[in-house]
């Protein structure tokens, strides 16, 4: 049996996470028992709607957060133990962040080059070794001809991939990508994404894409989705080859925790008006989860046939044994029952009363 701890040898370890935010004389709970394991070298997407959790699960790998309660371990640096200035070191060598927001990644006096050398000059890198490392990664995002621009005449792309150039500066382990599309048209999206796969394939860095879009979860190998601050599915990818071709194979996981809670989809639930509580039933190689109808469901044929069996074998009696006497009828009590009033007649007409009123 394998006593390793959870996520041993992982670059991600969330275990039991919890984040409650305090607002006026509210407790609002962001995370609640989250677990989640990202190996080294992994393409992810983290999914889910507004209010699921996923940027306060972002928030807390990328050290600008701490979480209330449970373990949340990046690259060894467990962060609920992190003090400022190990937190600010944490940030500057071990984590990239992409924004949504263009502007929020570079700034808007420095050219594309000079941008990519600021963290690098941050961590007290020379400046010649400034100068390669900034002039091979904006020639892997395609833009060693858009060096000395600064970010306002480059298009809102040009930006994006400038600042996943900025990202990776300091070869971090992991980049953590907030929304990188969401300004983006298709095409630019797409171009985006092929060079956060190059990244991954060709430098080897961990990404982690948090997106609401369930669309970007088909440029990843793994999606998982967010609910109610857990993680509730796993979308897998996988490439295979037939006679047609390679094509991508998705299959889609239900997450179980350490305690054995599972997540069912919305969609499932629906369609099986799931309510309260399940039947469960262990097969040899499954489970099966069905409706607690027992209230109203009829008996299986099975169920009858045995229903049958066991009332005629009452009724019959064993041999020697004496025969069933009939209960008696139950007492009579109708004699002592009070007569029903009868209803009053109708009061008679006016041309059946005499003149003094009488009838």
């Amino acid at each position: 049996m394998d006593a390793r701890p959870v996520g041993d040898g992982a670059l991600i370890v969330c275990d039991n996470l919890v984040k409650i935010y305090k607002v006026a004389d509210l407790e609002v709970v962001a995370l609640q028992g989250l677990d989640l394991v990202v190996e080294p070298g992994e393409f992810i997407a983290l999914v889910g709607a507004s209010g699921s959790g996923k940027s306060t699960l972002m928030n807390i790998l990328g050290g600008l957060d701490v979480p209330s309660a449970g373990r949340a371990v990046v690259d060894g640096h467990v962060l609920a133990e992190m003090g400022r200035a190990e937190r600010t070191a944490y940030r500057r060598r071990v984590i990239g962040f992409v924004w949504q927001q263009t502007a929020r990644n570079l700034l808007p006096y420095l050219t594309a080059r000079q941008n990519v050398e600021l963290p690098m000059l941050l961590n007290g890198k020379s400046r010649a070794d400034r100068q390669r490392r900034a002039t091979e990664l904006l020639e892997r995002v395609g833009l060693a001809d858009r060096a000395d621009h600064r970010p306002d005449h480059l298009s809102g792309g040009e930006q994006q991939r400038t600042a996943i150039a900025v990202a990776l500066a300091n070869e971090p382990a992991v980049l953590f990508a907030d929304e990188p599309t969401g300004e983006l048209d298709t095409t630019t999206a797409h171009e985006v994404f092929d060079v956060l796969r190059a990244a991954n394939h060709e430098l080897g860095v961990t990404i982690v894409v948090v997106t609401h879009d369930p669309l970007v979860s088909d440029q990843v190998s793994r999606t998982i989705a967010i609910r109610d601050g857990r993680t509730s599915t796993e979308t897998l990818r996988r490439r295979a080859t037939s006679e047609q071709g390679g094509h991508v194979i998705s299959e889609e996981y239900a997450v179980l925790d350490k305690v054995g809670r599972l997540q069912l989809p919305h969609s499932y639930v629906e369609a099986l008006g799931l309510a309260r509580r399940v039947r469960l039933v262990l097969e040899p190689d499954h489970i099966r989860i069905m409706p607690d109808h027992s209230r109203y469901a009829e008996p299986s044929p099975q169920d009858a046939a045995s229903k049958v069996a066991t009332t005629q074998a009452a009724a019959t009696p064993a041999a020697g044994a004496p025969s069933p006497t009939m209960p008696e009828a139950p007492p009579d009590y109708s004699r002592y029952a009070r007569p029903v009033p009868k209803a009053p007649a109708d009061p008679p007409s006016a041309g059946d009363r005499d003149a003094g009123g009488r009838s």
